[in-house]
């Protein structure tokens, strides 16, 4: 099994980091966006571009994967 490359895992991580360390800076109620409160929208917001984050480690991966079975 092969280890992943630094910009896979480096993606991987923005969404945790953007959930999980962010919280200082958007620890707030207002504004209100979309008729969320801003913290509530911050959260949803990383759960639906997580799935895009990954999509996008899975390409990078597959294409480095297919790059090293060709030569």
């Amino acid at each position: 099994m092969r280890r992943p490359s630094i910009g896979a895992l480096g993606l991987a991580t923005i969404p945790f980091v953007a959930m999980c360390f962010s919280v200082a800076l958007w620890d707030r109620v207002q504004p209100m966006i979309l008729g969320l409160p801003f913290n509530l929208f911050w959260l949803t917001l990383w759960v639906v571009l997580t799935p895009c984050c990954m999509w996008v480690v899975y390409r990078l991966e597959s294409t480095h994967t297919r790059a090293a079975d060709d030569s």
